[in-house]
Formats: C-alpha cells, sequence, structure tokens
C-alpha cells in the first residue's frame, strides 16, 4: 500500500531563448519535435514533468535527462533552455501563445494577465492517496510555503528592468484570481464546491486553473506545493522536492495525531510570501503563525528543523542539509544574477546553470 509521502516527482518550466542575444524565442514547436516535453502557455516556454519516484537518487537522475533532452533539441536549432522564474526579456514584446484552444481561450478572457505571464515555475507532486487528508495537509503546510520561495527566488529581472523584488514571478502570478496560499477548507467535497462555483461563475475555465500555493492536483493523487521559481541548477530543485516532501508527510503525520491547525491569519500568509518575493534570503522572513519576522536564515533553520524528523526517516536528512549548505554558500539565484548585472550575460550564465550535468555545454 502507497502511503502518504512515498512517491514524488517534479514539474519545470523552462524559457526558451536565442543562444546568442538571449531574446525570448517563440520556437517551442519546433523543440518538441525532439524534446521529452510539452507545450506551454507561450511559445517561448516549455514544460517537463518527471516520472514518479521514490528516493532522490532517481528524481534528480530523471531531471537531468529531461532538461538534457530539451537542451538538445534546442541546441539543434541555434537556442538555448533557461530554467528561471523570468529572463530580463520577460514582460516585453508581443504575447504569443501557444496554438492550443485552452490556452487561446485563456487569452481571450484574461488577456493582459495572459500577456504577461512569461514566468516560469518548479511544481513539486508528493503522493497523498487520500484527497481528504490532500485538501488538509495543504492547510498545514502554507505557513512554510513562503520559505520554500525564498530558497528558490531567481525572477528579479521584468521587462528588461531590474524590479527591486527577488521573485517578480511570484508579483505576476498574484494577479490571477485563484493564486496565493492555499484556503481554509476541510474535505474534499468542501474544495470541490469552491472550484465548482468558480468554475461555474466564469471565474476560471477549469479546475486546472486553481493555482493555489500548494493545491490537491486536479490529475494524481498528491498534493502539489507550486510556489517556487523555476531553479537554475537541478540540485536546487531537488532541494525543493525533498523538503515539500518533508512538509507533507509531517502535515500527515500532524493530522493523524490530532495536532491543531496553525493559527495563521490569510492576510499574514500573503504577507509572508510577499515579504520572501522581495528580499528572499537577503533580508528578514515572516512566520505567520507566531506573527513575528526573523532573519531569512533562522526560518529556513527552522523549516529544516520542521521536517527533520520525515527527512531522517527516508534516509535524506544528509542530502538535504548538503544541498542546501551550497544553496547558502551560492547564494540565491537572484542573487547571482544582480552580480552579473548585464542582462545578455545574465541569460548565457542562467543557461549554462540549466545544462549542467546534462553533458552538453
Amino acid at each position: 500500500m502507497v502511503s502518504t509521502g512515498d512517491t514524488i516527482g517534479v514539474e519545470e518550466e523552462f524559457h526558451v531563448v536565442n543562444a546568442d542575444t538571449g531574446e525570448l524565442e517563440p520556437a517551442a514547436r519546433r523543440i518538441l519535435r525532439g524534446a521529452d516535453a510539452e507545450p506551454e502557455l507561450h511559445r517561448s516556454m516549455v514544460e517537463t514533468a518527471t516520472g514518479v519516484h521514490g528516493d532522490l537518487t532517481a528524481l534528480r537522475a530523471d531531471l537531468i535527462e529531461k532538461r538534457r533532452s530539451l537542451v538538445e533539441a534546442a541546441g539543434r536549432l541555434g537556442l538555448a533552455i533557461v530554467a528561471a522564474g523570468t529572463v530580463p526579456g520577460s514582460g516585453s514584446g508581443p504575447s504569443r501563445v501557444y496554438p492550443d484552444e485552452r490556452y487561446e481561450r485563456m487569452a481571450q478572457e484574461y488577456r493582459q494577465l495572459v500577456d504577461e505571464q512569461q514566468v516560469a515555475a518548479c511544481q513539486v507532486q508528493v503522493g497523498v492517496p487520500d484527497r481528504d487528508l490532500a485538501v488538509r495537509i495543504t492547510r498545514r503546510i502554507r505557513e512554510w510555503l513562503p520559505a520554500l520561495l525564498a530558497l528558490s527566488v531567481s525572477s528579479p529581472y521584468f521587462a528588461g528592468q531590474d524590479t527591486g523584488y527577488a521573485s517578480y514571478r511570484t508579483v505576476v502570478t498574484s494577479r490571477w484570481p485563484t493564486v496565493g496560499p492555499p484556503p481554509d477548507l476541510g474535505s474534499a467535497a468542501e474544495y470541490q464546491r469552491v472550484v465548482d462555483t468558480l468554475v461555474d461563475s466564469g471565474v476560471i475555465s477549469d479546475a486546472g486553473m486553481v493555482y493555489f500555493d500548494a493545491r490537491p492536483s486536479a490529475r494524481y493523487p498528491t498534493v502539489e506545493v507550486r510556489v517556487a521559481d523555476s531553479c537554475p541548477r537541478v540540485d536546487d530543485a531537488v532541494l525543493l522536492a525533498a523538503l515539500a516532501r518533508g512538509l507533507v508527510t509531517v502535515a500527515a503525520e500532524e493530522d493523524a495525531a490530532g495536532r491543531p491547525l496553525p493559527e495563521a491569519p490569510q492576510v499574514l500568509l500573503r504577507a509572508a510570501t510577499w515579504r520572501a518575493a522581495r528580499s528572499g534570503l537577503s533580508g528578514h522572513l515572516v512566520d505567520p503563525a507566531t506573527r513575528s519576522a526573523l532573519p531569512a536564515g533562522a526560518r529556513v533553520d527552522a523549516l529544516m528543523t520542521h521536517v527533520r524528523p520525515a527527512l531522517e526517516a527516508r534516509g535524506e536528512w544528509d542530502t538535504a542539509v548538503d544541498l542546501l549548505e551550497d544553496l547558502r554558500a551560492r547564494g540565491t539565484s537572484a542573487t547571482r544574477q544582480r552580480a552579473i548585472g548585464r542582462a545578455r550575460e545574465v541569460v548565457q550564465s542562467l543557461a549554462k546553470e540549466t545544462a549542467e550535468g546534462t553533458g552538453i555545454s
């Protein structure tokens, strides 16, 4: 019998760019002819999805193989692939939606939101066989999701400008009607009633447009953690996957033990997300449950303490510690991008990081 947290998978979104200029290229259709990937909302974006795995080693190998397929296909066309929340050219120039009936309908309904949605995320799927439990888990983990965002921040640039944010992707996506911390719902039936109301009212066109930071998947028996920017370095994606699975596992154990839910008002949950998007690991983060602000490093340490029992039980604690230490030593992607400065060089550096480990330079 499959238990909560036994399985894990990752979906990564990527930008397609000109290898020389760093500009976005609407070339997804050509790349997809030769790559193990799927289209995304814009023609300058693609998405990959790993298989279902039980351990981080297999997950990492799958992530690298998916990236290798994309990088190789793009290289044959003189293009490059970038895993990052944004690239400097995101949000500038004409928007070209991928030719798909659903995407074209979204473009007609949401207009400017779709035009500027040239952003990429990293989404972690953690197995949760019981959908009622999945809904309850999203409530228990939501106070920790801003810390995951802070670790992943990779989108300081938008429309050719330094936005001042570490994750401007978060700001761009926050304008959608179903984005933000998971709501206060206690069962799958209650969750479904909310989704049905959103669809019936025309606010969204289907259940796939529920973009909460964590949600029960519309397709799989999983909790989908959706808060993070796409990660240039594959090891950062692996770290996010380990921490997301740890959060889900601990939440399931707390639920089984009848532990009370943390008191975290929606306004503070949203404030915590904004704070993480603004400064990543460079400033303070908000603890919505204790209603306090503390240095980002201390909040991440608290997250690690919280998930440690789950990671140790799976033999993943040492791996997670090593990956986190490496991230802290290098700095977040947003910090590294700002140190480079010039847009073309930023994109080239991101493309190089995205391809690391694939055997393609």
